[in-house]
């Protein structure tokens, strides 16, 4: 099979299109071959290396796996004698390590499930880290409810595109935080009021929501916290900071901050799995749901499209089409 594979820590360069052996299968597993992928943040952290931090585990001075792509929708190809919940023919979404290639192996237990009806595989394989991401900081950790005031600063990425829909199919008022460029794109998802923060600062507008999620870290958590209502919830959700520890840092300071605050400064981290995957396959097929899709690139081109989306100004979701 032909897979995407890097051996040095770099830019999207390094990268190469290979021709490998296709993924075997344990007793529990389904192998999947991939109609579409798409590009996260984390394929150019990974990439780089960046931050250092996270070579402790990745492999100090080469990176222990040569994958990329987290994302996927294709069809099964086979399963293993053990698996119940699939069958070759089945069209499928989810997660997988390396899915920038045309096949890869996931655990029936894992974060796979069937894919939206009336969904096209790019569209399918854009939903699942960034929508995923959006619906557990909403839903779990914002505790969003009915009625109250949403404000999603990046509301154009790749994230934010998820999080406006998802905060108005439950029942929120929302604000959107994005370019000029993007005032239409996020109003047309349902945004009910959209800031361009190249014409107004979002913190000092006067307006106080119950839970802000913060997608770009472009203000200080004090500005930030200036806008919650007195119980409000402040989400952090983005990858700045130094080569070394990167955002850890402002993690850590969060965490002693939410200690001494009536403001809930929750820290998360994104959890992958097949029950939130079938939620966000009940919404999309409610209607609920439309992935933002700027650009399609071929296997060929995975360097071009993780160059672009780590420049930082993708509209919605860059995919891989294989």
């Amino acid at each position: 099979m032909k897979a995407i594979r890097y051996r040095v820590y770099g830019p999207p360069d390094v990268i190469e299109l290979e021709e490998t052996a296709k993924p075997g299968i344990a007793d529990d597993g389904v192998l999947v071959r991939v109609r579409a992928a798409s590009v996260n943040p984390g394929d150019w952290h990974l990439l780089r290396g960046d931050p250092y931090i996270f070579r402790a585990v990745a492999g100090l001075t080469r990176p222990k796996a040569h994958g990329l792509g987290a994302d996927l929708a294709g069809v099964v190809e086979a399963v293993g004698k053990s698996v119940s919940r699939f069958a070759p023919g089945d069209e499928v979404y989810g997660c997988a390590p390396g899915s920038f290639a045309e096949y890869v192996a996931v655990p029936e237990s894992g974060p796979l499930t069937r894919k939206p009806a009336g969904f096209t595989f790019e569209q399918a394989a854009a939903v699942p880290t960034s929508a995923q991401t959006a619906l557990q900081a909403l839903r779990d950790k914002g505790r969003l409810a009915p009625g109250q005031r949403v404000l999603v600063n990046g509301a154009a990425g790749g994230i934010g595109t998820f999080a406006v829909q998802l905060a108005k199919a439950y029942g929120a008022e929302v604000t959107g935080v994005c370019g000029g460029g993007n005032v239409e794109l996020v109003r047309s998802i349902g945004a009910d009021h959209v800031i361009d923060y190249t014409k107004e600062d979002f913190t000092r507008t006067g307006h106080r929501y119950d839970v802000v999620l913060d997608n770009v870290g472009n203000r200080r958590v004090a500005d930030c916290r200036r806008i919650l209502t007195p119980t409000g919830t402040y989400l952090h959700n983005n990858g700045t900071g130094g080569r070394w520890v990167g955002v850890m840092s402002r993690i850590a300071g969060l965490s002693v901050l939410n200690l001494f605050v009536r403001h809930s400064l929750p820290v998360f981290t994104t959890r992958e799995n097949a029950d939130d995957l079938a939620v966000l396959r009940e919404l999309a097929e409610a209607g609920k749901l439309t992935p933002v899709i700027e650009r399609t690139h071929p296997l060929s081109e995975v360097p071009e499209a993780i160059a672009h989306v780590e420049r930082g100004h993708a509209k919605g979701k860059v995919v891989i089409t294989v």
